[in-house]
């Protein structure tokens, strides 16, 4: 039987990457977990993780799935969204339907499934594309992005009365299981985010779902509407500072300290 005292997480997208991560750091915490994705993973084996394969532009579908986890495994205690668009169909109208349109169903749909004690979060994770250019993604997840900001900040004056608290976390370039053969291959990829990198070094899908459980924790009880990023304060950097350091050349007028590599 599911004990409904325990926090119960859903993590949208909890199949790969930061999203697994999370899924792990939950599981370890004794939550019950419940992971909306397109596969099933390993995590989904323990008695309190359970996986519902779906594909979130299927409306109906997704509908049902969430009136099923509810019904289940109790109200929830926070809500993540890691998903992205990864299908082969026009990539505009996907990004827009997974990143936006899904988000939205269900924030609408569970906002009044939250454990009643008033201490509900939700976090979605974003992208430095919200504000910044990524000339290998397309058009429609910049969009998708910028426009998840400031769907967390509306939801945050929206659920807020709720006692439901609403964030975003935006990572850095990040070592996950599925990249991190190709960055341990790269030297000199891996040597030049070491230079450029306030804090020396990348990060982890680890350290990124330890942000979101701070999030979701009583530590953050006064925190919603934000955007925290998470990235060895790489993103504090003017572009020409950054130009300079790549190409191994020191302004005369710098007080920056020199980084031992």
């Amino acid at each position: 039987m599911i004990n409904h005292r325990r926090p119960h997480t859903l993590v949208v997208g909890g199949t790969h990457g930061i999203g697994r991560a999370v899924v792990r750091h939950f599981a370890a915490q004794r939550h019950l977990i419940s992971i909306i994705g397109r596969r099933q993973v390993a995590e989904a084996q323990r008695a309190h993780v359970r996986c519902y394969a779906v594909d979130l532009t299927d409306a109906a579908l997704l509908s049902v799935t969430l009136r099923e986890i509810v019904q289940q495994r109790g109200p929830l205690t926070n809500l993540v969204f890691v998903q992205r668009f990864r299908g082969e169909t026009d990539p505009w109208q996907g990004e827009l339907n997974v990143s936006l349109t899904a988000t939205r169903t269900i924030i609408e749909t569970l906002c009044g499934h939250f454990a009643s004690h008033g201490a509900g979060s939700i976090v979605m994770v974003c992208s430095s594309a919200s504000h910044l250019v990524a000339d290998e993604q397309p058009v429609g997840y910049h969009v998708g992005k910028a426009a998840l900001r400031q769907m967390a900040r509306y939801y945050a004056v929206a659920l807020g009365p709720r006692g439901i608290r609403v964030n975003c976390v935006t990572p850095g370039t990040v070592l996950k299981a599925e990249s991190r053969a190709f960055y341990m291959r790269n030297k000199p990829l891996q040597h030049l985010y070491r230079r450029i990198t306030p804090l020396g070094r990348m990060g982890t899908a680890e350290e990124i779902a330890g942000v979101i459980a701070f999030l979701c924790s009583p530590a953050a009880s006064f925190v919603t509407g934000q955007d925290i990023a998470v990235d060895g304060g790489l993103s504090l950097l003017w572009q020409e500072s950054l130009a300079r350091t790549a190409a191994g050349l020191v302004h005369p007028q710098t007080s920056k300290p020199k980084r031992k590599l």
